[in-house]
């Protein structure tokens, strides 16, 4: 499906209609689910099969297919699946498509049972997981298309930030950091600084100005920083000055990279008040995460074996030298095991690696130095050790041109082949199919203090690193990656990560 065409030739589609649009389309999928699933367990000629009947009427599947159809979308409606506000939200989206689903077949389940109708379950069983795949095959066509719109500008909501200004940096920040979420900021409210802009943004006016303001720009947000000098009674008048406006106050608690999940407002003596759950390190969960490694671990072995044997022999061909690579990195807790890939480097690819590093070094310096000449800027003595911060941080080696990669080694790295043997580890419990990048020992070894909560879960075969960069990202931002995935990992966040895998995978980006 492409993207949609625009409500006229002369006027780009609101968001309002893109919603619509959306809605639409996903009424055609569920029908198209519900009548599909009816054809192939009955035949084109389903009227005469019985869904339901009393004494009083009965009802065929056709009719049942229609109300079931009418009902599944209504759920959705009734969710919020079309909010404006949640378009292009990811997870969130999925999870009200997931709930409005279930929720509609689980009464469809209990009115059979307390009716004592009888249901074809091929019909169920075809028409949820049809219904439900096509759902989520389609927002996400609809995200993509949404949010490479919003990156090129277009669907934002216009946002005026206000707070001091170093907090009011950091919320610009955190937007600036995900365009395609749509919070474009266009002024600053802030009595904490003198200069003009704040991380870019130009500065329009005080904190207690922010109503006023907001109203005469136009704008569709305010967002409130974690500290401002408006207090709880100055912060309630805003509220109060926005109300009719049309305008969205939003408040920031200030706390980063917690997934909305583990935070719960509860109110207590009329406070509200934050309460952030603990991270989850073992039960129910994990035992569910476990078990769904294993058995789709065995499946993709099952599967994929005649491509790894392939692979192999072609590798083994090339220059005679072993299949796999083995290498020792750090697991769970800290205890180390032998990784396994498949060869993608030349034998004595581990004897050319410090060579490798200094020449990677020398290059970063060179362009700070060439860079600094370009701006004007004498650079320091401490350039070169400046540009090679990376490398002497232990973070893994990474070169977009490594002259040690074979030919069917640069192949079977675009697609990620040679990552298929630690399948294995995960069979073994050395792994996980989802989780951190899996640390060498010397990486450890010069881990910051946070950095070692990485450890506290299984290294995964893929992670929120892979589906977002993969060797395009900066060491920094791996570990942001892995520490928010250790401390907001869920079974529901896995299954995502499974599924953008395979588009981080095919799309290439970032594969070397």
């Amino acid at each position: 499906m492409g993207p949609p065409a625009a409500a006229d030739d002369d006027q780009h589609p609101t968001l309002r209609q893109v919603r619509t649009r959306i809605a639409l389309t996903d009424l055609v999928l569920i029908v198209w689910a519900v009548f599909g699933a009816l054809i192939l367990r009955f035949g084109v000629e389903a009227g005469s099969d019985i869904a339901a009947s009393t004494d009083q009427f009965s009802l065929g599947y056709p009719t049942f297919s229609a109300a079931l159809a009418l009902v599944w979308w209504l759920s959705l409606c009734l969710h919020g699946a079309y909010e404006v506000e949640i378009l292009g939200r990811g997870a969130t989206e999925y999870r009200l498509l997931m709930n409005a689903t279930l929720r509609v077949f689980a009464g469809v389940a209990l009115l059979a049972y307390a009716f004592k109708v009888e249901v074809a379950r091929g019909y169920v069983l075809l028409a949820l997981p049809a219904g439900l795949i096509a759902l989520f095959v389609a927002r996400q066509v609809w995200r993509r298309w949404l949010g490479a719109e919003r990156r090129a500008g277009e669907f934002n909501h216009d946002v005026l930030v206000v707070g001091e200004a170093g907090h009011a940096q950091g919320l610009i920040d955190a937007f600036a950091r995900v365009p395609e979420a749509g919070y474009g900021v266009v002024g600053v409210c802030t009595s904490t600084t003198e200069a003009e802009r704040v991380g870019g943004v130009p500065v329009v006016g005080s904190e207690h100005q922010a109503a006023q303001l907001a109203i005469e720009l136009g704008v569709d947000i305010v967002a409130c920083s974690a500290v401002h000098r408006l207090g709880s009674s100055g912060l309630r008048r805003l509220g109060w000055a926005l109300e009719g406006s049309g305008i969205e106050l939003l408040l920031s608690p200030g706390l980063t990279e917690i997934a909305g999940s583990r935070v719960v407002a509860r109110p207590v003596a009329g406070l509200p008040l934050l309460h952030v759950e603990t991270p989850t390190f073992s039960g129910p969960a994990l035992i569910i995460k476990s078990t769904l490694d294993w058995l789709v671990a065995l499946g993709l072995v099952i599967a994929l074996s005649p491509l790894m044997l392939i692979v192999a022999a072609l590798i083994k061909i090339q220059d005679g030298g072993p299949v796999f690579f083995r290498q020792q990195r750090v697991g769970l807790d800290g205890e180390a095991f032998q990784m396994t890939k498949l060869r993608s480097m030349r034998v004595d690819a581990e004897a050319e690696l410090e060579e490798l590093k200094r020449q990677q070094l020398q290059e970063r310096a060179s362009a700070v130095l060439e860079e600094a000449r370009q701006h004007g800027v004498a650079p320091g003595r401490g350039v070169e050790e400046a540009a090679g911060t990376e490398v002497d941080r232990g973070v893994l080696f990474k070169m977009e041109r490594d002259p040690r990669i074979t030919p069917v080694g640069r192949f079977i790295r675009r697609y990620s082949i040679d990552e298929l043997p630690q399948l294995f580890d995960v069979l073994s419990g050395k792994m996980s199919l989802v989780g951190p990048r899996p640390p060498l020992p010397d990486e450890v070894s010069k881990y910051e203090c946070d950095v070692h909560r990485r450890l506290l879960v299984k290294p995964g075969l893929t992670g929120l690193w892979q589906v977002n960069g993969r060797s395009n990202l900066s060491w920094d931002e791996s570990v942001r990656l892995d520490l928010y995935y250790v401390e907001n990992w869920s079974v529901a966040l896995d299954m995502l990560i499974l599924w953008r895998t395979s588009a981080a995978v095919f799309g290439k980006d970032g594969a070397y």
